[in-house]
């Protein structure tokens, strides 16, 4: 079932309007889903309703240098992701409001000199992977595991990433889409204009100089991988998006 939120609501309301056959006597929330699930697999996404989530098409970006994003598009900060997609920030949107998200709070400072503290990012949202297969080994991890924090010598705490679902911003008269606008998709880092989609929602994510790619489990620049956004945390893909897993070729060692 589609549900609709004031906030960040806009760009779903546009897709399912732009896209209606008027006249037919079809039950407006089934229209509308199948409208919407139309479009995901239109860029290549795939969603399963009932498994609550949505899978995208990404590829291996930045894989040794320091880290503040974990997924932007192609205008967004590719310097400093994991991964990137070039599926519209909007459509994304839409999938995980579709799939009845609740925009949550991002994280902010409060207080001024001594007293001065950081709020965690609090509210709904996604768990993260990222899966690709290798021969008969499908490779599925928790994103967290693919980070290292070079601060504590771990990787990236596990957790629920906050749905924010970006904010509109102005310019030139227009209302924007600021997700659209810059590109960046989910932050790694904590950055409070709300921007993004999704943000880590750790206390370490304070820092914008920890986060490495964990280049021993991570594939090679340029792999394709598949994103996923779920619900609840997943022990194995669903079948759905299982077939969507791409292929990616050992390299034979010299």
């Amino acid at each position: 079932m589609i549900r609709f939120f004031p906030l960040a609501a806009a760009p779903l309301l546009a897709l399912l309007v732009s896209t209606q056959d008027v006249g037919a006597p079809v039950d407006p929330e089934a229209r509308a889903q199948a409208t919407l699930e139309q479009a995901l697999k239109s860029a290549g996404a795939v969603v399963d309703w009932e498994a609550g989530a949505l899978a995208i098409p990404a590829e291996v970006l930045v894989r040794e240098d320091l880290l503040e994003y974990l997924l932007v598009a192609p205008h967004g900060q590719a310097h400093e992701s994991l991964f990137l997609t070039e599926v519209g920030a909007s459509l994304i949107n839409a999938g995980l409001l579709g799939l009845g998200a609740t925009p949550g709070r991002n994280a902010r400072v409060v207080g001024e000199g001594d007293e001065r503290s950081i709020e965690l990012p609090t509210g709904d949202g996604f768990y993260l992977y990222a899966a690709w297969r290798e021969g008969d080994e499908t490779y599925l991890f928790r994103v967290e595991d693919l980070i290292a924090n070079l601060e504590n010598g771990r990787s990236l705490e596990r957790h629920r990433w906050v749905f924010l679902g970006s904010r509109f911003v102005e310019r030139d008269g227009e209302s924007h889409f600021a997700a659209d606008q810059w590109g960046n998709l989910v932050n790694l880092s904590f950055f409070y204009e709300g921007d993004t989609l999704l943000t880590a929602a750790v206390r370490a994510a304070e820092s914008q100089t920890a986060w490495l790619p964990n280049a021993w489990l991570v594939p090679p620049s340029g792999s394709p991988v598949l994103f996923v956004f779920a619900r609840e945390p997943l022990v194995e893909l669903p079948p759905a998006l299982a077939a969507s897993v791409p292929e990616l070729e050992r390299e034979t060692p010299k």
